[in-house]
């Protein structure tokens, strides 16, 4: 009896903590976006593969830098703030992604929330990750180490994403595009 208990327990409290991943909405005009709290099997689907998996394929990563950064790198959190309909994350976001795979960089380290562009929701989240956060353009990528924000890089990176992370990560002077 106590080890059906535990069982179950434990079932409740997976699926209360469970997380709804790649929420699309589809407007009235046709358009398709993914909002929320977004998995890589998210931006691997149609019709984001589209966009995604070309632009990944053919994104060369600067793995000189990447052998760099590598090791330091695993020691932040990184949240990515996008628009699945935005045109300047439909560049940023598979080449951000593909850097990380060449980093290992550890999967449940990165965050992936994409905004919503329509009239009075407009760079929000079903659940509202953003708030407090002063998202201005997307993408955004923030880095954290050990829970406080260092920086982010905002809309496009200063140079490459490479040299953009390895400043971060190297803790130099790192001023992104936008202020915020």
């Amino acid at each position: 009896m106590k080890q059906v208990l535990t069982a179950w327990l434990m079932l409740c409290i997976v699926c209360v903590s469970a997380q709804k991943f790649n929420k699309e909405i589809k407007t009235e005009n046709g358009q398709q976006f993914l909002v929320g709290q977004i998995n890589l099997e998210g931006l691997q689907s149609r019709p984001y593969s589209n966009w995604f998996q070309t632009r990944y394929n053919n994104y060369k990563v600067d793995e000189t830098l990447v052998s760099l950064f590598q090791k330091k790198l695993k020691g932040y959190h990184i949240k990515l703030f996008l628009g699945t309909w935005c045109g300047d994350s439909k560049r940023e976001s598979p080449k951000l992604i593909k850097i990380l795979k060449a980093a290992n960089f550890p999967v449940e380290q990165l965050e992936i929330v994409g905004l919503d562009y329509r009239k009075g929701l407009y760079k929000t989240s079903p659940t509202h990750e953003e708030k407090g956060l002063n998202i201005i353009k997307v993408p955004t990528i923030i880095f954290y180490k050990d829970g406080k924000e260092v920086n982010r890089i905002v809309e496009s990176p200063l140079g490459t994403l490479e040299e953009n992370i390895s400043q971060i990560v190297f803790g130099k002077d790192y001023i992104p595009n936008y202020a915020y």
